[in-house]
């Protein structure tokens, strides 16, 4: 049996620049993998099915899960013979903004290639796995990385500064398809300046960091849902050094400089109510860890 860690991400930067023929979204952003994961293990069947089972109500659990699709991906292009029984624990919220459906895809191809002996490279593997999604390439390599293209376009970047991420979703989900839709119709008219961003993370500047998130997806999602806004503001007035929305949202991420001041910004969202899964996190590399 393997298992693996699925750890979820952040977008320290978002911009959107345009949008391809086949429907794809051109990008350029920050990723950051969080210390918050959901857990898979994997276990081969000499009988060639592929079995995936997790308790989440709020998931698919059958061939419509992006895990079952990534081994069936796997299993059919390289002539596998051999199947697999496939658990997932999860943690990460769902319709997030976190990626935590192409995380658990991420840590499947990761593994099968493991489990199946395929002796498939990384490289190789994000190849096979941008069909599926194109945030799976990213949670494949992990880290620090700026992401471009459609998100394929990988290029790694040195480790976070040391800091503490408090993450909180709001009871409500968020469609990435309506947002994306939604921004189409408007004019972008702010822009987060992704290559400033690029190199206060080479600096390791967690100040000229913080200075530069920024998302365009938030003048969509803002609006609709004030609550994330109101998030916001309240790790703001505690002490972060920014505050944002990840991805498509809902989710809410602060960055703070010491452990005590995001554990007063914990407190004070979670007496708002406003945010019912709520985390203290911090940014990882896996290939670190």
């Amino acid at each position: 049996m393997i298992k693996k860690k699925a750890y979820a991400k952040i977008n320290l930067a978002l911009d959107v620049l345009g949008k391809r023929e086949d429907g794809y979204h051109l990008v350029k952003m920050i990723m950051q993998m969080v210390d918050l994961y959901d857990e898979l293990s994997f276990e081969k069947r000499d009988d060639g099915e592929i079995l995936f089972k997790s308790a989440s109500e709020k998931i698919p659990n059958d061939e419509n899960n992006l895990v079952y699709k990534a081994a069936k991906l796997l299993k059919d292009r390289y002539k596998v013979t051999s199947g697999s029984e496939i658990t997932l624990v999860k943690n990460i919220p769902v319709a997030a903004g976190m990626a935590g459906g192409s995380t658990d895809a991420a840590a499947a191809f990761i593994a099968l290639n493991e489990l199946w002996d395929l002796k498939l490279s990384k490289e190789e593997l994000c190849k096979d796995a941008v069909s599926l999604g194109a945030d799976i390439p990213y949670c494949i390599i992990g880290g620090t990385a700026l992401s471009e293209g459609i998100g394929e376009e990988l290029t790694a970047l040195p480790d976070m500064p040391k800091c503490y991420i408090l993450i909180a979703k709001p009871s409500i989900d968020v469609s990435t398809g309506w947002v994306y839709k939604t921004l189409d119709s408007r004019e972008v008219i702010s822009h987060p300046d992704v290559d400033s961003m690029v190199k206060a993370i080479k600096d390791g500047s967690l100040i000229g960091i913080t200075s530069n998130m920024g998302n365009v997806l938030q003048t969509v999602t803002v609006p609709e849902y004030p609550v994330i806004e109101e998030i916001k503001d309240i790790m703001n007035c505690n002490g972060a050094m920014e505050a944002m929305m990840s991805g498509s949202g809902p989710t809410v991420f602060g960055i703070f400089d010491s452990a005590n001041t995001m554990e007063k910004a914990y407190e004070a969202v979670r007496n708002s109510g406003l945010a019912p899964e709520l985390y203290k996190s911090c940014p990882i590399n896996p290939s670190r860890v």
